[in-house]
């Protein structure tokens, strides 16, 4: 396992701070192989004015802003340890009725750049905005993109993210009771219709793990607001999933676009590290505000 190091911008320590500044060039400030874990969701090509100066997501042709990402998220790259880890956010956008395909053409650059693409999630959003598009189906849904730094080997906590099982809750099809559970032998070929050639040895007592089953690929997860910020934030409950999945103990998270602050409050409250880095003071000032808030919360 990669040592943990101490982070650091030219020579002194940093950790749990907001940076303001050029995402790419305060990367190159910190340390290689200092990161655990990046969750960040970058500007959306051409989707609003962050006001930030030669900011991200403003180019005149999409290959211009998947150039941008592709030099931040190097910089990425080369400050994250061996057993790290990528988490991106990233929506579409249409032109011209065209959809362009920005999260997938995200995806592959960031393969070619030596990211390990390892799963692509769909975050359905129960109250995205309804649509006057006659069109088309209207969008609920964006990528969130997992990658990793090694082939061979990075943290992931499956158990910590499982869901609950499905089978024979309410919301299954499936008839039956919880007595299989755990059991070997107490599955339903060796009851009545043991030598039914229709059934198989399924192993219950493998499937159906104590904690939950896997994490699934699709996320229901409603869109958050923050009262200081005029654009949609990261649900905290995303944010949760990621850093809880890939973030080890006394861990450090970065989000290279921090926004409002939402992936580094979430840090926090999980005691983890965090580093934030925004090109836009007034969102920097923001996101210090609501991590000192949220901060004193949970102290009372």
């Amino acid at each position: 396992m990669t040592r943990t190091k101490t982070v650091k911008q030219n020579g002194a320590a940093v950790v749990d701070q907001i940076l303001c500044g050029d995402a790419c060039e305060t990367l190159r400030t910190l340390p290689s192989n200092s990161i655990d874990c990046t969750v960040t969701s970058p500007p959306y090509y051409r989707q609003r004015d962050y006001t930030g100066i030669d900011q991200i997501g403003v180019e005149r042709k999409p290959e211009e802003y998947i150039d941008r990402l592709v030099e931040v998220f190097s910089e990425c790259l080369r400050v994250t340890k061996e057993s790290g880890s990528l988490w991106v956010v990233i929506g579409d956008k249409y032109i011209d009725g065209e959809q362009l395909g920005m999260p997938w053409r995200a995806a592959l650059a960031l393969k070619d750049a030596g990211w390990r693409l390892r799963s692509d999630v769909i975050w359905h959003k129960p109250n995205a905005m309804p649509s006057s598009v006659k069109t088309r189906p209207t969008v609920d849904h964006e990528y969130i993109f997992f990658f990793t730094k090694s082939k061979d080997y990075y943290y992931y906590d499956a158990d910590a993210i499982r869901e609950p099982h499905v089978t024979f809750s309410e919301k299954s099809k499936m008839k039956g009771g919880r007595g299989h559970f755990g059991k070997r032998g107490g599955t339903p070929e060796t009851g009545k219709n043991s030598g039914d050639s229709n059934l198989h040895d399924g192993r219950w007592d493998q499937a159906f793990h104590p904690k939950g089953r896997n994490k699934r690929t699709v996320w229901s997860i409603s869109l958050s607001k923050f009262r200081e910020a005029h654009f949609a934030v990261f649900p905290e409950s995303l944010v949760e999933t990621c850093v809880l999945a890939s973030c080890p103990e006394g861990g450090t998270v970065l989000d290279p676009f921090a926004g409002s602050g939402t992936v580094a409050v979430v840090a926090e409250r999980l005691q983890k590290h965090y580093l934030g880095i925004d090109c836009v003071e007034e969102y920097c000032d923001m996101a210090r505000r609501r991590i000192a808030a949220a901060s004193e919360t949970a102290t009372r």
